[in-house]
């Protein structure tokens, strides 16, 4: 009987408005999510580390499921 492989859900992540006047830490969390200039976009790995990377810049990027 055939399995069924485990499919990775993975989000789009696209940077929507810029990190300066934020606090430091919120602009190293967008180049760690591989962001850096507006528009940009980058698909991750649905999992706790990215999302809780998200959490952090909710109000700098948007968000997609693919």
């Amino acid at each position: 009987m055939p399995t069924k492989k485990a499919v990775k859900k993975s989000l789009k992540v696209t940077q929507i408005k810029s990190s300066i006047g934020f606090k430091a830490d919120q602009g190293k969390t967008l180049r760690a999510l591989g962001l850096g200039k507006i528009g940009r976009s980058v698909e991750h790995v649905d999992n706790d580390a990215v999302r809780g990377m998200i959490f952090k810049v909710k109000h700098l990027v948007k968000v997609e499921e693919i």
